[in-house]
Parts: structure tokens; sequence; C-alpha cells
């Protein structure tokens, strides 16, 4: 059999409107297992394996470090092409891969080479205060100037209210940023 024969095959594996009005309920959820039905499955599968295991990886939100501009629960998608050209930038949200199955959402504040401290709850980098927009819950932390290494970011969440003791927050290799949020 020839590729055309077989894709003529697949291309006719449908049916026409008059057929398709006659067909009954059990046949919409059980369909006639074809050739054409198996190799639009395995399509779809693959893209599907592709999409959600590679590009837009599913994450839930639960935690409250970035209140309240993310929800403390809820559901996202990683784009993990977002930083395949580029690095990120200061003030990116981006989902940081804590361990094999545990991701953080934080928002990134210090650069490769950059100081960062925090005096009376406001960040400085480099000698510098930063307005933060998206910080809207008072602070009261205080961290002595840090210098951040070449191939890390300075992460933070923007729910500066928490006590510093408790918020997970601080240099992270550039290799564990796996992507952004996608809404």
């Amino acid at each position: 059999m020839s590729i055309g024969e077989i894709w003529r095959k697949i291309a006719g594996a449908h049916r026409s409107d008059d057929q398709t009005e006659g067909a009954g309920v059990a046949e919409f959820f059980l369909p006639k297992f074809t050739l054409g039905f198996f190799i639009r499955a395995t399509v779809v599968a693959l893209l599907a394996i592709l999409i959600f295991g590679f590009v837009l990886r599913p994450c839930i939100i639960d935690g409250a470090s970035m209140l309240p501009n993310w929800p403390e629960h809820g559901f996202t998608f990683c784009w993990t092409l977002r930083y395949l050209f580029s690095p990120p930038r200061r003030g990116d949200v981006v989902i940081v891969r804590y361990s094999s199955k545990v991701f953080y959402l934080k928002r990134v504040v210090g650069l490769p080479g950059d100081t960062v401290a925090f005096w009376r709850g406001n960040l400085y980098v480099n000698g510098k205060r930063v307005k933060e927009p998206y910080v809207k819950y008072i602070s009261n932390w205080n961290l002595r100037p840090r210098r951040v290494e070449p191939g890390h970011f300075y992460v933070v969440g923007d729910n500066r209210s928490q006590p510093i003791h408790v918020h997970k927050f601080g240099q992270v290799r550039a290799s564990r940023i796996i992507g952004a949020p996608l809404f």
C-alpha cells in the first residue's frame, strides 16, 4: 500500500453529514476503532505529553508568599520557553524549582553582580532604594547587603508582611528558574 493510499484511507475515515445524523449516543461515546481513529488518538496524546510535559507545565499555587498579587491557593501553567533566549529581568515573576516536585513562585529583585539589602522593610539594590508597587503589605525586614553571584538571581515573594525567618527567599541558580507563570 502506498503513502497516498494510506492517507486517503485516513482522510476518508470520517462519516459524511448524512451518516452522522443517524448515529446514536452509544456510537458517539464508543467510536469505531479504525486506523484513522488510532492515528488521531496517538497524535493528540503525543501533543498533550509534549505541550503539558515540557512547554506548559501545570503548577498548583499553595502558599501566601506572593499575596495579594497571586492567590494563596490557585493554579497556573509554567511557560518554560519564557527564558529560552533571554534571562529574567528585575521585577519578573518566575517559577523556581526547589525540588523535583516542589516549585516556588517568586519575584526577581537582584541580577548577577547586584548587591541586595533590606532596611526597615525597604529593598535596596546596589545601594539605591527600589520602589516596589507590587508590595502591598508593610514589612520590617532588615538584611545586610549581599552580592548576587554570577549565574544566580535574587528572588523574594511579594508578601513581605511575613516575618523574614519564615519566608523562603535568596539567591537561586539560573538553572533552577524553569519559566514564568502563564497567567
